[in-house]
């Protein structure tokens, strides 16, 4: 009787089991600084253990030994050479279910998870694009046979193919703001489809690239059905940082606000300026704005921001009251609570501001070791400093077989 062999899978099948509820055991074989620093993540919890695989070389039966038997085993890697070389062994020393992740960690990272927001009977579809790895959030808004895209990942194919599969083409693709803590694809978008690039001048001065400016308070309507995006200035995290208010009902606040925070405006070096003008941001510039509005942010914390659709979403009202950020009495107040939540930003975050504005050329396999790592953008002083750099080395250092 021949042993089993193990099989790859792809970053899509491992976050669906995860949705799900898994039956599987995750064995990540990353050594245990990057598997400390940064690591598969879902809304439900899975057993997760971590042997490095130069364990493997070292001493095979005691590594062997650390992993459950009788279980699915699905393996990890920073690029997917060694979770291969595990899994072969596991399967040479009798483990009969175990798959190794197609493109390792880059794969995870790079995933975009669709999930749509509007109810059945909407004339428009809009979909959150919920990137795990990053744990951040890009949208897709079809109506009839156009579709515009807004803080879209590098993994343009994803918007592309979904539009096309409701029989529409993107016409136009909106940025937030200048990202630091991940590639944008917006220009890649406008090579491959034609559309157009919508973006806050005060963030994008001198953009290598072509890009149409928004105004505050400019309206963007869809040839049919009437439905309107309309811009909104919203200064603080950065100076060009600009909400989307769809049909007056959804607010696409990249990172501005999030459901349990605001955004970082320390990114920029000018904290205390932009504390100040985030502060009047919540408290002015979005008070027009009713509690029934569905905030959709450009990023979360935690999966504990999740509602039981598994979308990232709430209503300003709730936010108003609930969140800190926006309940601070007075400027003063929300500057001390910048300031006690303040961390560093990885050191990556300069050279991929730079590449977000065209100035910074980098190859597709350099984007990919840039891109990695769950953002540091909100006002909140959680994990660890320095996880790009970390992930960074692990992936650059690994052979694949």
């Amino acid at each position: 009787m021949g042993t089993a062999a193990p099989f790859i899978y792809t970053a899509g099948e491992l976050f669906e089991q995860i949705c799900q509820g898994p039956d599987i055991v995750l064995l990540d074989v990353r050594n245990e600084k990057d598997f400390a620093n940064w690591s598969v993540e879902g809304p439900n919890f899975f057993p997760y253990i971590n042997i490095p695989y130069f364990h493997f070389m070292e001493d095979v039966q005691d590594s062997l030994a650390k992993i459950p038997a009788g279980e699915k085993i699905r393996i990890v890697c920073a690029k997917e050479g060694s979770a291969k070389y595990v899994a072969d062994l596991l399967c040479e020393n009798g483990f009969t279910d175990v798959g190794y992740l197609q493109q390792g960690i880059v794969g995870w990272g790079n995933l975009l998870a669709p999930r749509l927001v509007t109810p059945p009977e909407s004339p428009y579809l809009l979909y959150q694009h919920n990137r795990p790895g990053k744990a951040s959030c890009s949208y897709l808004l079809i109506a009839g046979g156009e579709a515009m895209v807004f803080d879209p990942a590098r993994n343009i194919q994803a918007y592309i193919e979904l539009a096309a599969s409701h029989g529409a083409k993107i016409t136009r693709t909106f940025e937030t703001h200048r990202q630091a803590d991940y590639i944008s694809g917006g220009p890649a978008l406008v090579q491959e489809t034609g559309c157009t690039m919508l973006v806050n001048k005060l963030d994008f001065d001198g953009a290598d690239f072509p890009f149409q400016e928004v105004s505050h308070d400019q309206v963007f309507p869809f040839t049919t059905n009437g439905l309107e995006v309309r811009a909104l200035h919203t200064p603080g995290h950065t100076m060009g940082s600009t909400c989307y208010l769809l049909d007056g009902k959804y607010l696409l606040s990249g990172d501005t606000a999030f459901i349990n925070t605001s955004g970082r405006p320390d990114l920029g070096g000018k904290w205390e300026a932009w504390a100040r003008e985030l502060y009047l941001t919540l408290m002015l510039r979005l008070r027009h704005l009713a509690d029934e509005t569905v905030v959709l942010p450009g990023h979360y914390t935690s999966w504990d921001e999740a509602d039981h659709e598994l979308l990232i979403r709430g209503r300003l009202g709730e936010l108003r009251r609930q969140v800190t950020a926006f309940r601070l009495p007075n400027e003063k107040k929300f500057a001390e609570f910048i300031q006690e939540n303040m961390r560093p930003q990885p050191g990556v975050y300069a050279d991929i501001r730079r590449v977000n504005g065209g100035w910074l050329k980098v190859s597709p396999e350099e984007a990919d070791i840039m891109d990695l790592g769950k953002n540091e953008c909100g006002a909140s002083n959680y994990g660890k400093v320095g996880i790009s750099a970390e992930v960074q080395r692990s992936v650059s250092e690994e052979t694949t077989a």
